[in-house]
Parts: C-alpha cells; sequence; structure tokens
C-alpha cells in the first residue's frame, strides 16, 4: 500500500477532520448531559442528518446496492418499509418523546425515561431495558467493527487482525474525546458525504453506459426479472421486508436523537430534512445495484470483483468510473455509513452503563466531571468487547444482528409508542411489552420461523401485553396522569 495512493490520502485526510470535531466537541463539552445528550441543543439540520446518518451503516453502500445488483428491484421492498417506518417516527415519536422526557425528570436515555415515566421505584424497568441495550448494541458494534476492517482490508491490503484495529481506532477516539456532539457533528458531516456519493455514482453509470434508455434495454436483456418487484417473493416475505420499518420505534441510537432536539418546534423541520435525505440515499443505492448489473453486462472484463461478491458493486463502479482522488472522496462515504452508525451504538451503550447502572446504583452522588470520564471508560470497554467479539468475523454471534434490529423494535417499539400515546398505560404493562416483545422475536426466530420477519409477531403480541396488563392492573397514579397531560400540552403547543 503507498502512502501517496490518493485513496489512502483521503482517507487519512477524512479520519483526521473527524478526529478534530472530536476535539471541538470536547471544548463544547461541560457536564454529563452534554456528554451523552448534547445538552438538547441539536438544531433541526443535525438532528435530521445525525439520525439519518446513525440509522443507516454500510448496508446503505454495500448491502442494498449488492442485493439489488444480484436480484433486482425485488429486493426494493425493505427501502420501502424503511422510508415509512421513519416518516411515522419523525411524526408520532420524534416531537412527543422530546417534550415527555424533558418532563420526565429530564430523562437523558431511555431506560432513564421508562424509569420516570411510570415512576417505577422497583428499577427492575431501568435493569431490563438497560441490559437490552448493552446485550444487543455489543454485538451490533462487532459487526460494525467487522465492516470496518472488511474495508479497509479490500481497499488497502491490509491483514484482517490490523485493519480491524484501524477501522475501529479513530470512531473509539472521537467517541472517547467529544461524546454526543462529536458524535452527531460527525455524523451530519457524514451523511452529507453518503449522499453525494450515492446521488453521483449511478449518475456516471448511466453516463458511461450512453444514456438511460440504453442502461435499461442492457438490464433488459440480460436479466429481465431485474425489473418484477414480485420476483421470487411470496405475499409473507414482501410483507416482512416492509416491516423493517417497525423497528424504527424502538432503536435506541436514533430515538435519542430526537431527545437532543433544541426545541420540539424544529422537529417538523427535521423531519422534511431527514426524510428527504433518506429518500434520496434509499433511491440512490438502489439505482447503484440496479445501474451496475447494465454495467458490468457491457464491460465482463471487469466483472471479477463483484461476481464473487454483490455487495462490492458501488466500491467497484467508483474505483472505475471516477479519478483516484474523486473515488477516495466517495468511498470515505462507506467509511462514513460505518463510523455514524458504530459510533452511535457506543455512546448509548456508554450512557446505558453510566447513566443507569452506575450512577443509579453505585454512585448517586457522583460529579459531573466524574460520569464524563465514567462514560469515557466505558466507551472503551464497550469497544473492547466489540473488537474482541469482531477478531473472529466467522464468529456466530454475529449472525445475531440479524435479529438485533427486530429484539429493539419489538422490545422497546410498542413501549415507547405507548407511552406517548396512552395515559393509562401502567409500569407493569411497560415490563410486560418488554418481555414478551423481547422473548417473542428470540423464540419465533429459532423454533418458529414459518418465513414470517421476527418483528411482526414480536410487535404485535407486545402491544397486547402492554393493553391487557395495563387494563387488568391499578390505574397510574395522579402524578403520572399530571406529567402525562402537561407534556401533551406543550408538545402541542410546540
Amino acid at each position: 500500500m503507498s502512502l501517496s495512493n490518493p485513496t489512502f490520502v483521503t482517507f487519512v485526510t477524512y479520519i483526521a477532520a473527524m478526529i478534530l470535531i472530536g476535539f471541538l466537541a470536547y471544548r463544547a463539552t461541560k457536564n454529563f448531559d452534554d456528554y451523552i445528550l448534547g445538552g438538547r441543543s441539536l438544531g433541526s439540520f443535525v438532528t435530521a442528518l445525525s439520525a439519518g446518518a446513525s440509522d443507516m451503516s454500510g448496508w446503505l453502500l454495500m448491502g442494498l446496492p449488492g442485493a439489488v445488483f444480484v436480484a433486482g428491484l425485488s429486493e426494493s421492498w425493505i427501502a420501502i418499509g424503511l422510508i415509512i417506518g421513519a416518516w411515522l417516527n419523525w411524526l408520532f415519536v420524534a416531537g412527543r418523546l422530546r417534550v415527555h422526557t424533558e418532563h420526565n425528570h429530564n430523562a437523558l436515555t431511555l431506560p432513564d425515561y421508562f424509569s420516570h415515566r411510570f415512576e417505577d421505584d422497583s428499577r427492575l424497568l431501568r435493569i431490563f431495558s438497560a441490559l437490552v441495550i448493552l446485550v444487543f448494541f455489543t454485538i451490533y458494534c462487532a459487526s460494525g467493527v467487522v465492516a470496518g476492517a472488511r474495508l479497509f482490508e479490500t481497499t488497502f491490503g491490509v491483514p484482517y487482525d490490523l485493519a480491524l484495529w484501524i477501522g475501529a481506532a479513530a470512531t473509539i477516539l472521537y467517541v472517547f474525546i467529544g461524546g454526543f456532539l462529536a458524535v452527531s457533528w460527525t455524523d451530519t458531516v457524514q451523511a452529507t458525504l453518503m449522499i453525494f456519493a450515492l446521488l453521483l455514482t449511478p449518475l456516471f453509470v448511466i453516463l458511461a453506459l450512453g444514456d438511460i434508455g440504453a442502461a435499461m434495454d442492457t438490464i433488459e436483456s440480460v436479466k429481465p426479472a431485474a425489473f418484477d418487484m414480485f420476483s421470487g417473493l411470496s405475499f409473507i416475505a414482501i410483507v416482512s421486508l416492509l416491516a423493517w420499518g417497525l423497528g424504527y420505534f424502538g432503536q435506541p441510537h436514533i430515538l435519542v436523537r430526537f431527545m437532543a432536539a433544541d426545541s420540539v418546534s424544529n422537529i417538523p423541520n427535521a423531519r422534511r430534512i431527514g426524510m428527504t435525505w433518506m429518500i434520496l440515499t434509499l433511491a440512490g443505492a438502489v439505482a447503484v445495484g440496479f445501474f451496475g448489473i447494465a454495467y458490468f453486462a457491457g464491460h465482463p472484463d471487469q466483472a471479477g470483483p463483484v461476481s464473487e461478491n454483490g455487495e462490492r458493486v458501488f466500491m467497484e463502479l467508483t474505483k472505475i468510473l471516477f479519478n483516484p482522488w474523486i473515488a477516495g472522496i466517495i468511498l470515505s462515504g462507506v467509511l462514513a455509513a460505518v463510523m455514524s452508525t458504530l459510533s452511535a451504538q457506543l455512546l448509548v451503550s456508554s450512557s446505558a452503563l453510566t447513566q443507569d447502572f452506575y450512577k443509579a446504583f453505585l454512585r448517586k452522588g457522583a460529579s459531573q466531571t466524574e460520569l464524563v470520564w465514567v462514560g469515557r471508560a466505558m466507551v472503551l470497554m464497550i469497544a473492547m468487547i466489540a473488537i474482541g467479539i469482531a477478531s473472529n468475523p466467522e464468529s456466530k454471534v454475529l449472525g445475531l444482528v440479524s435479529y438485533a434490529w427486530a429484539g429493539f423494535g419489538a422490545s422497546f417499539g410498542p413501549v415507547v409508542l405507548f407511552s406517548l400515546l396512552w395515559k393509562q398505560m401502567t409500569r407493569n404493562g411497560a415490563l410486560a411489552g418488554m418481555l414478551v416483545g423481547a422473548v417473542t422475536v428470540v423464540v419465533w426466530k429459532e423454533f418458529i420461523g414459518l418465513g414470517l420477519y421476527e418483528i411482526i409477531p414480536g410487535f404485535i403480541l407486545a402491544s397486547l401485553a402492554i393493553l391487557v396488563v395495563s387494563k387488568l392492573g391499578p390505574a397510574p397514579s395522579a402524578s403520572i396522569q399530571a406529567r402525562f397531560d402537561a407534556a401533551e400540552r406543550e408538545y402541542q403547543q410546540g
């Protein structure tokens, strides 16, 4: 690997810029509230783009284009489901969660919010929800570390063991130093880079093929099934793909962005920015895979890498079609996608350990400075565990990522929705919903299946558990209902 390689230079420059942002965020971090929630100071633009970037990992630039390249437009159902789910999340959850967390003792984390929302003196809600976050996010972080390592391994020929540390080090450093503000500010830069990469690449593919009509004709001749949205899919398969959108209501690394917005009045504008970004990036990712079919059909001599692994289609097209310096910038978009999600997950995991275990159970009187440094130590600890898991990229535990999204969606999603929309929800109802959602996802995935994505039965049964258990028990206290009414009034006025 030459140090003067344009791709190498742009990657190093990009990583240095992210670390610089971490140091700038460090100077703006005065207390623990700043470190894990940015002092609730994010404007609509940063709120929108940081939510989008933390959501979309390397899947957006590798997994989705690769799936469309191999199978055609039938793979885009998941993108449609995600767009619908994200829009509903912005519409029903974002503004309300911003207000309700502030009214419930200025809650800084989801477990913190659940505990105060239902006046849970037993702390069962806090413990169980924090454990769910730690288990699923440690595995998620490991998958992010693997994705980063694969990127460096593939792009620069670096051995996997070394690539593992290179890919993780920069992300760990800026999260450690700058906390939530560093994660949010870097996410905004990363989201900008991702949309630039995903809009420019398919455009250059079409230009290389002559025009869009020629590209369509080529695809029609080599893979006519690529145009069929229903090719190879049953009704259950389509419903399962669309159901990915249900997961948004329960993803802590996305929900925390709503909690950090500077004002509920900025949420509608953030929604418009966030949804525009999401629709354009998903459309770009689908277009890369779709028109990649035509490009490599016309250039079989260049198709070797994508024939071996369809997920390389975006990277290969970028290296072929662009000047090496521009290619380096665009390929940094893959690194951006990996780093943005990994950083968000590291910080949420650190927050759960610091706020919901250390402060809640060990050091109630801990100073703000102490909590910030404990939070930094927790970032390092979670990162080291994730790197340990990722050191064996074939480890079976990484397969759990396939339903970690469902686990969060089913165990937290219904609880979040009902807690924001239904005043009569109780502590026992919330606990029942979390337990039923989490257990259903695991049992369905491991023992039932039937081709149906496990988030669907998990979400439905968790919702029923919340309704039934809340109705059977005593009504929430007057103080709980009063806080709910006050938060709802502020939300309506905002």
